[in-house]
This record gives structure tokens, sequence and C-alpha cells, in this order.
């Protein structure tokens, strides 16, 4: 299917505005970044109000969790804008000299990290994802096309048209970056079978959207896939610190990729554990999906009241995202068992181990197959913001090119720059 002329010619554009891209100096893109986050600061009624209109018109019956993706307060727009301006002052890496030597024939050589061209990316949900693969795919020298979901339509339309006039005004082409705003999915497929227009696409959102990508892109993908994170609490565990860190990986905020969907508890501590946890979360209205032994201690450890927050867990919830309050439970007798399960059920995204032994975090961390592996810490962190890169493309779960939160360096990649003196090849 042909691209309709107006979303063709944008997409053409993109492709000049990489090349302009490319020669741009950190400075005038951290300008642009600033200028951006000065103008979004002061559009926050229209933003905040586009954004209630989008709310208002999600079905009664949709999920909390998609609703709490879907909304922008003042809070979170703050936290946007701080991102913004933090890439602003992180180390531009488009130049960044990964590796030199001058050879024996005098040839000088260097792998330079340079930008990865013209990206494409579509995402669910979440508008302020369009600013922040913005920021990032932007200071790493990219022209980058967005498409949101149906649902972020007019917050979306708010960011869309304030990043294209500060880019403007900072002396940028409308060109460095396109949001499409027409919503036929027939457009994805022709633009994803498109390699002389795009070079990178990326998919961040449900399996089924990854699917499609892989099923249908001609171009290479940056793969962010589901989460389906794992923590593990060892027998020699500290119960409050592993209560604390299961609570906050599962109900800070259960609709985003890096929340707990099911916790492993080594039998020993099992009892004591499920019982801290419980009276911790027992305001939350936590759901638990239980094996045979864990759920025989959620019955004794929940009140009459509620009782009907744990069931039995069938085959299919070890392998579930749930991006809402359920938690799956699962009694192991050893680190192996837990290990062996995340090697069956995770998708490699984030995991964690609660102990207090280095060997048994050790081997959990270099035995498990994940993007991200902790100790004594909560999925939580596995955030571009959160480590430190300014913000996060997503969190790639795939090992070639780039792996766990993608953020400005892993938008490059290193090339060969070699100089010489008139050498030949003998």
């Amino acid at each position: 299917m042909a691209l309709p002329t107006q979303i063709e010619s944008e997409f053409a554009g993109l492709r000049a505005g990489a090349r302009f891209l490319r020669a741009a100096s950190a400075e005038q893109k951290n300008a642009a970044l600033n200028e951006i986050a000065t103008r979004l600061q002061a559009a926050e009624a229209e933003l905040l109000q586009a954004n209630a209109e989008d709310l208002a018109r999600l079905a009664p019956d949709a999920l909390p969790s998609f609703r709490d993706r879907l909304t922008i307060t003042s809070a979170r727009l703050k936290g946007m804008l701080e991102s913004l301006r933090q890439i602003a002052t992180l180390p531009d890496p488009v130049g960044e000299i990964v590796e030199e030597r001058t050879l024996a024939n005098g040839l000088k050589t260097r792998r330079v990290r340079s930008p990865l061209g013209v990206i494409f990316m579509v995402f669910e949900s979440r508008p302020n994802v369009a600013l922040e693969a913005f920021s990032l795919a932007f200071k790493a020298g990219n022209s980058i096309g967005l498409r949101g979901g149906r649902d972020s339509a007019r917050t979306v339309a708010v960011l869309y048209r304030v990043m294209r006039e500060a880019l403007v005004h900072k002396g940028f082409p409308a060109s460095s970056f396109y949001g499409m705003t027409d919503y036929d999915r027939a457009h994805v497929t022709s633009i994803l079978r498109r390699k002389d227009l795009v070079d990178i696409a990326v998919p961040r959102g449900s399996e089924k959207l990854i699917q499609f990508f892989e099923e249908t892109a001609v171009m290479p993908i940056i793969k962010n896939d589901r989460g389906l994170c794992h923590a593990y609490v060892a027998d020699d565990a500290d119960l409050d610190m592993a209560a604390a860190i299961v609570d906050n990986g599962k109900t800070q905020r259960p609709g985003v990729c890096n929340s707990l969907e099911t916790t492993l508890v080594h039998e020993a501590v099992a009892k004591a554990f499920i019982e801290k946890l419980v009276e911790r979360t027992g305001s939350k209205s936590l759901q638990f999906r239980a094996d045979d032994r864990s759920l025989a201690l959620l019955k004794a450890a929940l009140s009459p009241r509620h009782q009907a927050h744990v069931t039995k867990a069938t085959p299919a919830d070890w392998d579930t995202e749930y991006l809402d309050l359920i938690l799956n439970v699962r009694v192991v007798r050893s680190l192996e068992e837990a290990i062996e399960h995340i090697e069956q059920h995770g998708s490699r995204h984030s995991e964690t181990i609660i102990t207090s032994s280095q060997e048994k975090a050790r081997k959990f961390q270099n035995d498990v197959d994940a993007a991200a592996v902790y100790w004594n810490a909560s999925t939580r962190f596995t955030d571009g913001f959160e480590l430190g890169l300014g913000g996060e493309l997503g969190i790639s779960t795939q090992k070639l090119h780039v792996r766990g939160p993608v953020g400005l360096k892993e938008l490059t990649t290193p090339r060969w720059i070699i100089d010489g003196t008139g050498q030949t090849r003998v």
C-alpha cells in the first residue's frame, strides 16, 4: 500500500534531517532541548487539558494500569522536563573515539561513535515516551518519526507541535522530527517495508506489537520486549528488606515493564516472608496467584475478608505479564530451582535476588540470562533516567547491538575513520 503523499514527504524529510543532525554540535542540540523544556513548561495548561480529554475518551472498563500509563500530571510533566534538561547536560556520544591505533603501514585508524540515522518508533499509551524517545534520538544525532496510540492522540499532538516549533526556532530543520497524527495502521505496515526511508525500527508496547514488527520490518529493529520480572528471596535474606523490595517492585507502579510479576521464595523462609509481605501490602488490594505450597501460606496469612485475594496459579500465570496488582508466588527448594524457573518463564528483562550471601548473588547474576540482574534492589531501577542515562528509548531484551536501557550511546554505532599518507595494499 502506497503511503499518503504527506507521510511519504515527512519520512523523506527525515533522511535530510538526519544528515543535518550528523553535523550538529552538542551546543546546538543542547540549546534545542532546553528550548523545548521551556516551551513545554509554558504550555502546561494546554497539555494537561489535552490529556484530560484523552482520559475522558477512555472506555469505562479500561484497566487502571492503562489509565495510569496514559495520565500526565503536573508532577509527571516536571519529571519529563527534568529528563529533557538532564539529557542536555550529558556528554554527546557522537564523535567519541571508542578505539584508535596506528598500523605498521602508517594508517591511523579510529572507531568513532556515529548516529544510527533515521529511527521509526511506534509506542502505545504513554505520551511521555514521545518526548523521551525524541530527546535521546536527537541528542545522539538521529532524526526520528514517532507514532503513538490513538488513545493519546490529543496529548501527543501538543507535544509534537511544541517540539517542532522549538527546533525551528533554534535553527534546526522541521524534518529533524516527525510525529504521526494519522492512525491508520496500514501506514505503519508500509513504513516498515521501506528501508529507503527508515534505518532502525523500534516497537515499544505489547507483545503483539513486537511480534508484528518482527514479522513485518525489513530493517533492523531494537526490540523492547515484555517484562516478566522475578524476585528470588533466598534462605538467608533479610526478610524486611525482601518484603520492601517485592512491595516496591510490584505495587509502586504495576503498569510498567520493570515491575515484578513473580516472587520465588526459598522454603526455609517462605512462611515468615509471606507473613511480612501480606502485612506490608495489606492495604493495597494486591491479588496473588500461588502454587500449592504458597497458597496454603497465603491463606493462613490473609485475613478472612481477604481470602478471595489469593487463587491457585494456572500454568499460564507463570508466563503472564499482568501490568496490574497481581503477583505470582512460588515456593522453591533451592537457588538452582529459582534460576531454572526464571530460565523457563522469564522474558530476559530484569531479575533480582535478595540474599546476604555475595556468593549466591554472583551465581544468580552470572547464571540468569537477563538485561539487568540485581542483588538486594528493586527491579524498578531498570530505567534509563534512574540509571543516569537521562531517559531511554526503551528496555532492549535482545542481544545484538544493545541490551537493557537504550540511552544515548546505544543510539549510536562505531564506524571506522582511517587516515593515510598514500598507502596502497600489496
